[in-house]
């Protein structure tokens, strides 16, 4: 019956991608009469929608503002979290209750109060915000370094003090516990805070398509203005859309290869023994 089960869950998950993979070595035309298996296999659709769409600029842009919104978040969440777990201070516990709370917030409803702001704020610095990659990776890193820190705390709170003690009484600072022993201890939960930050920059699409302009358009945007300009009755390119969601979820699988082994303890919190 567990076997049953799990191949069931297993086909819910590949049937899908199987027929994406399908598709992208279709044609347009195969695709949008409803085949699944393709009448002729063609790896053309890889090579044109890279003129179709700007997929290239769009790609570019996210593995830069994701990047280094995944590296910010990581490290602030690390620092912040290390003051919340090992100090206590007046508003502690509130700054705790808030990193929860905020994780229940839509991001729809954060969309206008940010781009009012943003507007407000390059009107009276007299500096652009809105339609720059440094401003789309501030909105990111807003909504990632919550969560990215309540993961820090979470974990930061199985890491045994006396490590930190004994550094301490050898003459270590903090800023030396931090790199020495917390940064390398918790290199697990680092990477998996630094991998959701890296996704939720990836997969949005709403605040991406108000906070950039053509030339600082993500992937997901790009993939939005293809599959859009499609409807009305114009020519289907929906094998080249396939193809495009897999070269764009190609840098996640990626990333996931590169780093699956830590994203186990990460996820876990376990600290060390």
């Amino acid at each position: 019956m567990l076997f049953v089960l799990t191949a069931v869950l297993v086909a819910l998950v590949l049937v899908p991608v199987l027929y994406i993979v399908l598709a992208s070595l279709n044609s347009d035309v195969g695709v949008a009469s409803g085949e699944f298996w393709p009448s002729s296999w063609s790896l053309d659709s890889y090579s044109r929608i890279w003129t179709t769409a700007d997929l290239s600029t769009g790609i570019l842009n996210s593995l830069i503002v994701c990047a280094f919104t995944a590296v910010a978040s990581a490290v602030l969440g690390t620092t912040t979290a290390y003051v919340l777990v090992r100090y206590t201070f007046f508003g502690r516990l509130t700054i705790l209750r808030g990193l929860v709370g905020l994780q229940s917030i839509p991001g729809t409803l954060m969309l206008l109060p940010v781009f009012v702001l943003f507007s407000s704020a390059g009107n009276y610095l007299g500096v652009t915000v809105i339609g720059t990659r440094w401003g789309l990776f501030i909105a990111y890193l807003t909504f990632a370094l919550p969560f990215s820190t309540w993961v820090m705390v979470t974990y930061l709170r199985g890491l045994p003090r006396e490590l930190e003690e004994a550094a301490r009484t050898d003459g270590a600072s903090t800023l030396v516990i931090l790199w020495r022993i917390i940064f390398p201890l918790s290199l697990p939960a680092i990477v998996v805070s630094g991998i959701f930050a890296f996704l939720l920059g990836w997969n949005d699409v709403l605040f991406a398509s108000v906070l950039t302009r053509p030339e600082t358009h993500t992937a997901a945007v790009a993939l939005q203005i293809v599959g859009s300009s499609q409807e009305g009755g114009a020519l289907p390119v929906y094998s080249q859309i396939m193809a495009a969601s897999l070269i764009c979820a190609a840098p996640v699988v990626l990333l996931y290869l590169a780093f699956q082994r830590y994203l186990v303890g990460g996820l876990t919190a376990g600290g060390v023994k």
